[in-house]
C-alpha cells in the first residue's frame, strides 16, 4: 500500500435569514441546464437573473416570470463585454469551446465567472486568465467535474494515508430500450468530448493520461448491473491535488452493460472519433432524449485510518422530479443545482473573491447543506 500523510414533491430553495445583498447573475446558454439554473436562482428571490443566448427560439421557451431575457452572440466580443459590465456573476452554460471567450470578457468586465465545462484544455486556459484578474474564476461547477470531486476530496481528507480513490458517475435513462442502452440527457458535444479525449488518472503512484473507453469494469448497485469505463474531465483538479498522495485515482462513467462495446465500434473501428461532427449528427438524429432519467453518484476511498485499513463510500441515486409544478430531469437538477450552490456560496463570502477557484476549495458540508444542493439529498 502506498502511504502518504494527508490527515487533516420537492420544496423550492428557501430564503436565507441573512443580510446577503441581491446579486445580478447572467446565465449564457438557454439550453436545458441554463434554463434550470435561471429558474432555481430566480425562484430563491436573492438573485436578479438574466438569461442570454443567440437563439431567440430557446429564449422564448423560458416563460418563468422575473427572468430577464436577452439575445447575445458570444462571438461578438464587444457586445459580450458590454453585457457583462453590470453583472456581478456570469455562469456559462454554453458548449465548452465558447467558454474561453466568455471568461476573457468576464475578466475585462470584472465579473465573477463560473462554468460547467468538462474540458481540461479549456479549464487550463481559464486558469491563465484568472492569474491576472481582479475577480474569481471557477470552472467545472456541475456534477462531474464538480460535485463528485468535492465529495471525493472530503472523504479522502478523513484518511491518514490513501490507497485508492475511485469516482463513478452515470446519467442514465430509467427505462433503456435501444441497443446502446442509452438516451441523450445532456450536451452531445460534452458527451463526445468525454468519450474521445485522454483521461487524467493516477496509476500505481504515477500521474498519467489513460485512454478513454478503457479500464472496463462491471459492478452492481442496489441490485442493478452496470459497467464503467474511463472518460475525460470528471476528476477536475483531484489528480493535481492528490499527486504523490494516492496509489490509484480514477474517474469512470457508468452505463448499462453493452454500451461501451458498441461505442468503441463507432469510435474506433468506424473512426468516428476523428469525425466528431458526423458522430454528433448521428447521435442527435438517432438517439432520443428522455425526461425519465436517473443520475448515479458513487465514490469509494480506501486507505489507512489510525493504523487500520479502511474503506469509506458515498452513494446517491437522483431521479427526475417536479419542482413548483415544472418537470426537470435528474441531470438538470444535479448539474444546475451544483452550479447554483457554488454561486450561492460565493455570494455569501464562503469562497475566494478573486483568482482561480478549484472545486476542491469548496467545503463539502457547506455544499451539501446549501439550499440548491437539496436535490442530492
Amino acid at each position: 500500500m502506498y502511504l502518504f500523510r494527508i490527515r487533516g414533491q420537492t420544496m423550492l430553495p428557501h430564503h436565507y435569514n441573512s443580510k446577503q445583498i441581491m446579486k445580478s447573475v447572467m446565465i449564457i446558454g438557454a439550453g436545458k441546464i441554463g434554463e434550470t439554473a435561471a429558474f432555481l436562482l430566480q425562484q430563491s428571490g436573492d438573485y436578479e437573473v438574466t438569461l442570454a443566448d443567440s437563439n431567440n427560439a430557446l429564449l422564448e421557451k423560458c416563460t418563468d416570470a422575473g427572468i430577464r431575457k436577452t439575445i447575445l452572440d458570444v462571438n461578438d466580443a464587444e457586445a459580450l463585454q458590454k453585457a457583462l459590465q453590470d453583472q456581478d456573476i456570469v455562469l456559462s452554460a454554453c458548449p465548452f469551446f465558447l467558454n474561453v471567450k466568455i471568461a476573457t470578457a468576464a475578466a475585462k468586465a470584472n465579473t465573477h465567472y463560473f462554468d460547467l465545462t468538462e474540458d481540461v484544455a479549456t479549464t487550463n486556459a481559464i486558469r491563465e486568465i484568472a492569474a491576472n484578474a481582479n475577480v474569481s474564476f471557477m470552472p467545472q461547477c456541475g456534477l462531474a467535474p464538480g460535485f463528485i470531486s468535492i465529495a471525493a476530496y472530503d472523504i479522502a481528507k478523513q484518511f491518514d494515508s490513501l490507497d485508492a480513490v475511485r469516482l463513478r458517475v452515470g446519467a442514465l435513462p430509467q427505462f433503456p430500450t435501444n441497443s446502446l442502452m442509452y438516451n441523450l440527457t445532456w450536451s452531445t458535444d460534452g458527451l463526445i468530448n468525454e468519450y474521445c479525449n485522454p483521461c487524467d488518472a493516477i496509476y500505481e503512484g504515477e500521474r498519467k493520461e489513460v485512454m478513454p473507453m478503457e479500464g472496463y469494469e462491471r459492478f452492481a448497485l442496489d441490485g442493478v448491473e452496470y459497467e464503467a469505463f474511463n472518460t475525460s474531465g470528471g476528476l477536475g483538479a483531484l489528480a493535481e491535488i492528490l499527486d504523490r498522495k494516492v496509489y490509484n485515482l480514477d474517474y469512470k462513467t457508468v452505463r448499462y452493460p453493452g454500451h461501451c462495446n458498441l461505442m468503441k465500434i463507432l469510435l474506433n473501428e468506424l473512426k468516428l472519433n476523428k469525425r466528431r461532427d458526423v458522430l454528433k449528427e448521428i447521435m442527435e438524429d438517432s438517439i432520443p432524449f428522455t425526461p425519465q432519467d436517473v443520475v448515479l453518484v458513487f465514490v469509494s476511498v480506501s486507505g489507512m485510518v489510525n493504523g487500520r485499513s479502511v474503506q469509506r463510500s458515498y452513494s446517491r441515486k437522483i431521479y427526475n422530479q417536479a419542482i413548483a409544478g415544472k418537470d426537470f430531469t435528474a441531470i438538470q437538477l444535479t448539474t444546475a443545482g451544483a452550479a447554483c450552490a457554488v454561486i450561492d456560496l460565493h455570494a455569501k463570502g464562503l469562497l475566494p473573491a478573486n483568482g482561480f477557484v478549484r472545486q476542491e476549495d469548496v467545503v463539502f458540508s457547506d455544499l451539501i447543506n446549501n439550499r440548491f444542493a437539496v436535490y442530492y439529498n
